[in-house]
């Protein structure tokens, strides 16, 4: 009782700790350890967990998770046979079964028994099975030194892996740099991902690269992180930590484990328990500036900003060079409502990528957030040519195009560029909403009312919970005689709209629209 009163606090140290003794008093109590295998894994405590699990197992009544667990332990202790029993009997499970054929191609890897590549090619028509079977056979070839077939077989799955796609680029290049195949390797790194750029950094210094994905330990421990990312998508959350606790068991060392069960704890509110996830990961491995950003947010969610504050101050005045770095202080900065000191740091951030510095983004991005910083600050002569640096970089960018046309619509400044800059960015991303609002915008500012009104109903559909774009309706529908559909429109915008912009709001339902009560 007490553990589980700990457990519903959150005083997961105390609910281990009771249920720990619980399990002691009781071994034989399958629902006794039923609660504490739930616990072992979400607090991550592997002892509890183990002792849990074993006992589930005598009683026969062990789930998925739990076996996962025990398979894990086989293969940290390289019993190849114990490992095989495992997993013969985990494809007894009726919704896991898929991984049975993909583990047991990592035990094959390890065992030097048969052709691991070749039981994979034999996977039974499981759909489910077949859409991890693509990266595991990747990663496979990596491991078995076969570099070529290895990177071709990864290109597709780099194309579908999403955010993780950096973390099986470092993997790969680890393993490739493992077998000697350097240039391969940096290749593979290309890129301003902070992740990126800090492992080039360590091959080009001869550093040993970490993260290679080359035994049935580390192949599993991906397998399961890749697992609990689709848990949480699917929102299944408490099943996917514990597989995200489940990887951490079997690969400590690997870096994009503690990140997932970080990010999992703090979606859940355990700020605390996300942030010693956090610290798991050393300052050297190539994703510690992921973990340091991570780190900075959860802090602001578990509202200690200025604790969060002076951790990226100290970060800064540590490695003075480190874009990165700066950029994450901009971000705080910036997030909160220090426009100025936030223009400086990513001053200090691009000072610091032009030379070598690197800052997990390009010099354009940096140049959009130090312009947008001076805006913000009120100083619009310094904003407006840093942005237009920004543009003269990336005159690609629908978003540098959309801000500084945007910027200078609502100062009713070289309204004729600015419209020119906006119709090109929506040319680029014709169904952004914020986009298609400044150009209907722009056409309100001209006067052509039933374009500006085509359009912002268009960006409101795109995105209705957004105040600027209703409020910007709303003026168009007042100034074409549609006043009660403007009040409507100016009524929504409110739900959403804060500061000046309610206040503004407010006074238009009342008033109407004056020249006064304009939007920006």
């Amino acid at each position: 009782m007490r553990a589980r009163a700990a457990d519903s606090v959150g005083a997961y140290d105390k609910a281990v700790q009771g249920y720990a003794a619980a399990i002691a008093l009781a071994p034989d109590n399958a629902i006794l350890a039923a609660r504490a295998l739930d616990e072992g894994l979400a607090a991550g405590d592997r002892p509890l967990a183990l002792a849990a699990a074993r006992i589930l197992e005598r009683a026969g009544k062990l789930q998925a998770d739990g076996r996962l667990l025990l398979l894990g332990e086989t293969l940290r202790t390289r019993d190849w046979r114990a490992a095989g029993l495992q997993i013969d009997k985990l494809e007894q499970d009726e919704v896991f079964s898929f991984l049975a054929p993909l583990l047991r191609a990592w035990l094959q890897q390890g065992a030097g028994s048969g052709d691991p590549l070749a039981a994979l090619a034999a996977l039974p028509a499981n759909k489910l099975a077949a859409t991890y079977a693509a990266e595991q056979r990747a990663l496979l070839l990596l491991a078995r030194g076969k570099s070529k077939e290895g990177v071709a077989a990864l290109m597709p799955v780099l194309a579908e892996a999403g955010p993780r796609a950096q973390r099986l680029r470092v993997a790969a290049a680890a393993a490739l740099a493992r077998n000697g195949d350097r240039t391969q390797a940096l290749a593979l790194l290309e890129g301003d991902a902070e992740p990126l750029v800090a492992a080039r950094q360590r091959l080009r210094g001869g550093k040993r690269l970490a993260g290679e994905i080359v035994t049935p330990v580390a192949g599993a421990a991906e397998l399961l992180i890749r697992i609990a990312v689709d848990l949480n998508s699917q929102e299944v959350a408490g099943l996917a930590l514990g597989f995200a606790r489940l990887a951490t068991f079997l690969a400590p060392e690997n870096s994009e484990s503690w990140l997932v069960t970080s990010e999992l704890l703090a979606a859940a509110g355990q700020h605390r328990e996300a942030l010693a996830a956090l610290a798991r990961i050393p300052a050297d491995d190539p994703f510690a500036s992921t973990a340091a950003s991570s780190r900075i947010a959860f802090l602001v969610a578990a509202g200690r900003q200025e604790e969060a504050l002076a951790q990226a101050r100290a970060e800064v005045a540590a490695e003075p060079r480190d874009g990165a770095g700066w950029a994450r202080l901009g971000d705080l900065l910036s997030q909160m409502e220090r426009h100025g000191d936030a223009a400086i740091a990513y001053g200090k951030a691009l000072d610091a990528a032009k030379v070598g510095g690197g800052a997990g983004q390009p010099q354009w991005a940096l140049l959009l957030l130090q312009g947008g910083s001076f805006v913000q600050a009120g100083r619009w002569t310094e904003g407006k040519a840093v942005l237009e640096g920004a543009y003269k970089l990336a005159p690609e960018q629908a978003v540098v195009l959309n801000y500084l046309g945007y910027s200078q619509l609502e100062r009713r400044e070289n309204v004729v560029e600015a419209e020119r800059l906006i119709r090109e960015a929506n040319r680029l991303q014709p169904d952004n909403a914020a986009i298609t609002d400044s150009l209907g915008w722009a056409h309100f500012l001209r006067g052509d009312l039933v374009k500006a009104i085509e359009l912002l109903e268009r960006a409101a559909q795109g995105q209705p919970a957004d105040a600027a774009i209703k409020e910007h309706l709303g003026d168009a529908y007042f100034k074409a005689g549609r006043r009660f559909e403007a009040r409507y429109a100016w009524q929504a915008a409110l739900v959403y709209a804060e500061g000046d912009a309610a206040g503004r709001l407010r006074a238009k339902v009342d008033a109407g629209l004056t020249p006064d009560l304009a939007a920006p």
